[in-house]
């Protein structure tokens, strides 16, 4: 596909640096079978609802239009929670739906406590949180603490004047002499005169992810503002507490309508270094033209710790287990733990692990590279629960990115199958289970994302991944009655689509829905330990989900290539005899009366569950 990284496309231009921190470990198929039906059964366990939830991020703009102006709104998704609850899922993350002027299509936030008006009201949100209860589905929300538009009147405010007192909630400075030592070429393109008529420079070398200077000049107060992302993104300054009161004000005004949590959007980017340090060069260009940089001075400083810690203590202050969730790319599975609380677990409850679902477009589906990135999970982050995600807003479809343009279908079974029985509360993307593909834009003015306007062609930017929700074979898939939709539906949507699959018992929507299904009225599928079995077998995924002794355990095993491949189960590290077993859930006919853990064949991309008798 066009563009590769371990971070979302809003950090696309850092991807070179990423790619380095983090590289991983090293035709159509027989129609699937179930083997024995599933029921959505409620959780087997009263622990607390996070650990085991299937949460569903939903973009509201592609959702569900429901009033046919071509956008997705909160009326769209109230309607389809009877399909999100048949589906299995716990809760639903909701992209941003404050008002905002829609540079970065919400992200640019210019009113925390509403709602914008093309999405609906609050009391439409109110409505959804209340529908959401009687569908079992908790609502989180998008939280973008690190900047907000500059359309807030937090930093019109802070912009009129130096002596507003709002000057000093976001990251203002006076710049530095343009004529003064180590200033680079890059600095002067973005030269500016200062109140005594001198010309300065940017403070430092450091730019936006999106695109030039990290810098930008405001003349009514002869600063520079600092924004990580988009100009009209200025960033907070959390260093000031009236920045840290205000935030926490606005998150309390959504606990208190009734949301179960939130998603923390680019949370390791809320400090930057206080003494303004160059960035360490990496040498060449990014997509957008600008040196490729560190971010080591612009991202996981160390204080961010001391806000989530008290993030952590409000949030639960309110009943309900509500939860918070974060937006971490991290170079390695250690440096999670952190982002836990270390031994305390005293902040993040989920932090996002990338590294399983995002570990490199280089490694394909391979069995060996994802052994070792659950291991860790399992090992370095003890008393932690994991969170595993494949497939977000901001990065290309998994269908693409795992798929050999082939077994794509196959494979999108095997990522559900990974997704679904390993220990980890599981995080999926609208669309993910009937096998919407990503449709990026041929041509630059049908592009809507910025970073593609300003990118292309090399950066082509995130529509392909955002197209709207395919529900049906009607016009516009059942999205829109509109005769153009914000963006164009795939033409595929007359085959992949939710209507279709639900007829068809071997659909890839089914498969998700008996994996899901599975894993919550099982009792080693919903809460047991993960052992990882033959872990020398170069193409074979298998592990063991067990409880306490003498309970029933479950064997899963995933073959992650294009050839058969017979395996022996080895379980005599992990205490189970039993040599019998009574196939669960396969998508391979051939599998569906497997009784043994001996010489069992895997046909190409087969996953197979079964319980140890």
């Amino acid at each position: 596909m066009h563009h590769s990284t371990t971070r979302p496309a809003r950090f696309r231009a850092l991807a070179p640096l990423f790619a380095a921190l983090i590289l991983a470990a090293s035709a159509s198929l027989p129609a699937p079978a179930q083997t024995v039906p599933v029921n959505i059964a409620a959780p087997v366990t009263s622990d607390v609802w996070w650990k085991h939830a299937v949460v569903y991020e939903i973009y509201p703009r592609s959702y569900q239009d429901s009033n046919g102006d071509g956008l997705g709104d909160l009326n769209g998704i109230t309607q389809r929670l009877p399909y999100l609850q048949s589906l299995g899922v716990d809760a639903i993350w909701i992209a941003p739906m404050y008002p905002s002027p829609q540079v970065d299509f919400g992200y640019d936030i210019s009113n925390y406590e509403s709602v914008d008006p093309q999405y609906g009201t609050l009391a439409d949100m109110d409505k959804l949180i209340a529908a959401g209860k009687q569908h079992n589905i908790r609502v989180v929300l998008d939280m973008v603490l690190n900047h907000t538009s500059d359309k807030h009147q937090w930093f019109i405010d802070s912009a009129s004047s130096r002596t507003n007192p709002r000057h000093n909630w976001y990251v203002w400075n006076d710049g530095i002499p343009a004529d003064g030592p180590g200033v680079t070429a890059y600095q002067k393109k973005y030269e500016h005169e200062d109140l005594n008529g001198k010309k300065v420079v940017p403070p430092n070398n450091w730019t936006s992810g999106f695109g030039g200077s990290a810098w930008e000049w405001v003349p009514a107060v002869h600063q520079y503002y600092y924004h990580f992302f988009y100009i009209q993104q200025p960033d907070l300054n959390w260093r000031n507490p009236e920045v840290e009161k205000a935030a926490f004000g606005a998150m309390r005004f959504w606990l208190d309508r009734g949301v179960a949590g939130f998603r923390l959007d680019a949370i390791p980017t809320l400090f930057e270094d206080p003494k303004l340090t160059n960035a360490p060069e990496l040498g060449g260009l990014n997509k957008q033209g600008d040196p490729n940089l560190s971010d080591k001075y612009q991202s996981n400083l160390p204080e961010v710790h001391d806000v989530i810690r008290r993030m952590r203590a409000m949030v639960a202050s309110y009943a309900g287990n509500r939860v918070l969730i974060g937006e971490t790319y991290l170079p390695d599975t250690a440096a999670l733990v952190p982002w836990y609380g270390g031994e305390k677990l005293n902040e993040l409850q989920l932090p996002m692990n990338m590294l399983v679902g995002f570990h490199g477009d280089h490694d394909k589906l391979n069995a060996a590279s994802f052994r070792t990135r659950i291991e860790e999970a399992e090992n370095i982050l003890p008393g932690s629960q994991p969170l595993f995600v494949f497939d977000n807003h901001d990065n290309v479809r998994s269908w693409e990115r795992y798929g050999d343009g082939v077994h794509n279908e196959a494979i999108a079974r095997t990522i559900a199958a990974v997704l679904y029985t390993s220990r980890a509360t599981a995080m999926t993307w609208e669309g993910a289970e009937i096998g919407m593909v990503t449709t990026t834009p041929t041509r630059k003015e049908d592009v809507k994302d910025p970073i593609g306007i300003t990118g292309w062609p090399n950066e082509k930017g995130r529509d392909g991944e955002r197209t709207p929700m395919q529900w049906d074979t009607s016009k516009n898939a059942g999205f829109s009655t509109a005769d153009k939709t914000w963006l164009p539906v795939p033409p595929n949507y007359k085959t992949i689509n939710v209507a279709t699959e639900e007829k068809e018992p071997d659909s890839l929507l089914n498969w998700n829905k008996k994996l899901i299904a599975l894993r919550r009225s099982n009792r080693a599928m919903h809460d047991g330990g993960l052992t990882m079995l033959n872990p020398n077998d170069p193409s074979v995924l298998s592990w063991l989900r067990s409880t306490a002794p003498g309970q029933p355990a479950v064997v899963v095993a995933m073959n992650m290539s294009a050839e058969p491949k017979t395996i022996s189960l080895d379980l005599s590290t992990t205490g189970f005899k039993g040599k019998t077993v009574k196939t669960l859930l396969t998508d391979q006919p051939s599998l569906a009366n497997t009784s043994t853990v001996t010489n069992i064949t895997l046909p190409p991309f087969a996953s197979w569950i079964a319980q140890i008798q």
